[in-house]
């Protein structure tokens, strides 16, 4: 199918393009790499009045350390973070960014375009909300820096507003003794994930787990943090009974729905399975970090 008519304007500054997007309320749509948007405006699931490509504007694809957290730019490609130091300081970030895709998706795609457009089964939401990281949002009234968690709402739906660009995603430096791991079932390579699972896991010195965060995609209306499954394990030591707890539990909140990529029951086995293998390989590599 061929996307209706709309109108294109590249600025060169986020003032411009914040301007575009507060005169054109609700019939504006932010472009970056375009991997997320254009396939639903070819289908015209989106049909927005006024493209705004922000290609152009400057310090939205750096990646820094500062002030102890990771500040990603909403621009910066896939490739690009698999490639940085937060890739080198999170096992997740780098194979999440690693495994999505073809190389010119990755080239090309972005994750501030990918955690914007929150397709129920993206890779991005799923590791940001296990990194218990925050995303920066700006308009012409300022900046507004929120959670992951309690970001994404629905299927293609996020509490940005309709006059607001997201410009950065936040993750947290690793403490001590923390490992993670990005594990995805997917029909073959670079494919969306038929499930998804993000853990990180941070030991104590008494090799209990301190801290913990698990995020989920594919098996819901959006990728969530399954709090139930890090409450059921957070102060245990990691363990085989624990691991498969923790999926059980994982799977009692996911909501699967039946497609090509299989029934609900099979999604919810694979639920339970995922999180035990991201979780295992998390602890390990937690306790190789010691």
């Amino acid at each position: 199918m061929i996307p209706p008519q709309f109108e294109y304007f590249r600025p060169v500054s986020l003032d411009d393009a914040l301007r575009l997007l507060a005169d054109n309320e609700g019939e504006a749509k932010i472009l970056a790499g375009g991997y997320s948007l254009l396939p639903l405006m070819k289908y015209r699931l989106a049909q927005p009045g006024l493209l705004i490509d922000i290609g152009r504007v400057p310090g939205l694809d750096g990646i820094d350390l500062v002030d102890g957290e990771y500040r990603i730019g909403a621009r910066a490609t896939h490739a690009a973070i698999a490639a940085s130091s937060a890739a080198a300081a999170y096992d997740v970030v780098r194979e999440a960014a690693s495994g999505i895709g073809d190389p010119q998706i990755r080239n090309w795609g972005t994750i501030g375009g990918s955690c914007a457009h929150a397709d129920p089964a993206s890779d991005w939401p799923a590791v940001v909300q296990a990194l218990r990281g925050h995303f920066a949002l700006h308009s012409l009234d300022g900046e507004r820096v929120v959670p992951a968690r309690g970001f994404f709402k629905d299927v293609f739906t996020t509490d940005i507003g309709a006059s607001e660009v997201l410009t950065q995603v936040r993750i947290p430096t690793p403490a001590a003794m923390t490992g993670s791991a990005y594990v995805k079932l997917e029909r073959r390579a670079g494919d969306f994930a038929t499930v998804g699972v993000a853990a990180v896991v941070a030991l104590g010195g008494d090799g209990r787990i301190s801290e913990v965060g698990i995020g989920l995609t594919s098996v819901a209306e959006h990728p969530f943090a399954a709090n139930h499954a890090e409450d059921a394990i957070r102060g245990a030591h990691p363990s085989e009974e624990m691991f498969h707890e923790a999926g059980q539990a994982a799977a009692r909140q996911a909501r699967p729905a039946e497609d090509r990529r299989g029934p609900v029951d099979y999604k919810l086995a694979m639920v339970r399975e995922m999180t035990a293998r991201a979780l295992r390989l998390a602890s390990s590599r937690a306790a190789e970090n010691a």
